[in-house]
């Protein structure tokens, strides 16, 4: 039997308007210190998105999302958070916040793999 490791992971979440409290899932961000993994899996449907909000300006969006992956990554591009350790980036990106881009709250749970539960969770909550 594989061992298994404690995981993290938190549903992001596009809120076109905060004050009404709609959102659309559009990605998952996991973090495993066991395995030193922080991965993130995002898909941005706009069709679906447009039902919700016909004026959010899409490049602006796309940009924070692309953001939120440099500084999951540790990418260089992901300017300061982005040199943070993976558990320090980890909890910066799912701090609560009232943006149009938002996360659930954070959720654990034990895993042999991390990014098969990443794929898993993506598979589940976005698609």
């Amino acid at each position: 039997m594989q061992e298994k490791h404690l995981f993290e992971y938190a549903v992001i979440r596009v809120v076109p308007r905060v004050e009404r409290e709609e959102f659309m899932n559009v990605g998952v961000v996991v973090y495993c210190s066991k395995e030193k993994f922080l991965g993130v899996l995002m898909n941005l449907n706009t069709e679906k998105l447009s039902m919700f909000c016909q004026d959010l300006d899409l490049e602006v969006l796309e940009g924070n999302l692309c953001a939120f992956e440099r500084i999951c990554e540790g990418a260089e591009q992901g300017g300061t958070i982005g040199k943070l350790d993976m558990a320090s980036r980890f909890r910066w990106l799912t701090a609560t916040r009232s943006t149009v881009l938002q996360t659930s709250r954070a959720h654990a749970g034990l895993c042999t793999n991390a990014n098969e539960t990443l794929l898993k969770l993506y598979n589940q909550m976005v698609l």
